[in-house]
């Protein structure tokens, strides 16, 4: 326990110091935020703010960690992920170049022992297979796929910090309750980074993270829910996917959205869950709280699904996506036009007052 609290109190001190530093820094080198059409935010503000949780988190993680293969391929690796946000914050990098320097810190992590062993379906017995060579390819699949996930929701003051926060958390006490020290103290560590850079992050914000905060982030929970769950079953990788399950939504909705919309799919747009809260009225602080107590909940149904029965659990999760396509579908998460389950209980509800007449 005393290492855990020294590992978050000293992840914490060094953030918190380190951001004003990291702040001015920013504006000298020019790493700064415009503000465009699609921004909430109206004046330059300096990015790069990641930098120093990177900083508060490699400090407490060289001082107080007990060193295994798979940690230090993540350590390395999340230091190649904040080199390419770092640049992509000061030089806007093309897509291409910051998806190589994503793949190369991926491979970092499957080199050092870290990836999906097997895959089987929750029928044992039945149909099982060996993911072999397939390996390599779902992590890395995997670990870009949240990356650029947690990247994505970074759009108002304190979300992915938070959000991210609220993740590792989860992650945290699963760890704690399946007896995994080691990333159980990972998580305190990056955690303890999260919170410090909250004090200048939360509305209104003195700094950004940048993609060098939201990549970083992004890497290590991928990277963590791996380590977390290493011998992964269809079923049980359910966990990592709920803790996970704001960005993830958020990312699939988008996706969806430009697809059905016939626009590119990499093409940004102002319909992400932050942007439909703003427009339904909420303040910015408010559709911060607002997405951080949905994150909770999400959080806390990926822990009771790793303690519930298997039909337990599968009557949550439907619950959840019923629940989840229920507020895509009042806020426009999905668009104003597409709302199945509501345009059918309306024409339940035209059907018997028909009937009743």
């Amino acid at each position: 326990m005393e290492t855990y609290m020294y590992g978050f109190i000293l992840s914490l001190v060094v953030t918190v110091l380190a951001t004003p530093l990291v702040k001015r820094f920013a504006i000298y080198i020019g790493a700064v935020d415009k503000p465009n059409h699609r921004k909430v935010h109206q004046r330059l503000m300096p990015r790069l703010g990641g930098l120093a949780i990177y900083l508060g988190f490699s400090i407490a993680y060289l001082l107080s960690f007990r060193f295994s293969p798979e940690t230090m391929g993540i350590f390395l690796g999340g230091s190649i992920i904040v080199l390419v946000g770092a640049l992509d914050d000061r030089f806007e990098l093309s897509p291409k170049v910051k998806l190589l320097g994503q793949v190369v810190a991926a491979l970092v992590v499957v080199h050092y022992g870290l990836t999906i062993q097997l895959i089987n379906l929750p029928f044992e017995g039945i149909l099982s297979f060996d993911s072999g060579w397939l390996a390599t390819l779902i992590t890395v699949f995997w670990i870009i796929g949240i990356t650029n996930a947690v990247n994505l929701i970074d759009g108002l003051d304190g979300l992915a910090a938070g959000v991210s926060g609220i993740a590792t958390a989860a992650m945290l006490v699963m760890a704690l309750i399946m007896g995994n020290t080691l990333v159980a103290l990972y998580c305190v560590i990056l955690l303890g980074g999260i919170i410090g850079f909250l004090f200048y992050n939360f509305h209104p914000a003195k700094i950004f993270m940048g993609d060098t905060g939201a990549l970083f982030l992004g890497f290590n929970l991928s990277a963590l829910s791996l380590m977390g769950f290493k011998d992964v079953t269809l079923f049980s990788f359910i966990m990592p996917i709920l803790i996970l399950g704001v960005p993830l939504s958020d990312t699939l909705f988008a996706m969806l959205r430009r697809y059905i919309n016939k626009r590119p799919i990499s093409v940004a747009d102002k319909e992400h869950l932050h942007h439909c809260l703003l427009a339904m009225g909420f303040s910015h602080r408010g559709a911060v709280l607002v997405i951080y107590g949905i994150s909770t909940v999400f959080a806390i149904a990926a822990i009771v699904f790793s303690q519930s029965t298997l039909w337990g659990a599968l009557v949550m999760v439907g619950f959840l996506l019923i629940v989840l396509e229920l507020v895509a579908e009042v806020i426009g998460w999905f668009g104003q036009k597409r709302k199945p389950i509501i345009d059918t209980f309306h024409r339940i509800k035209r059907l018997s007052r028909q009937e009743g007449k």
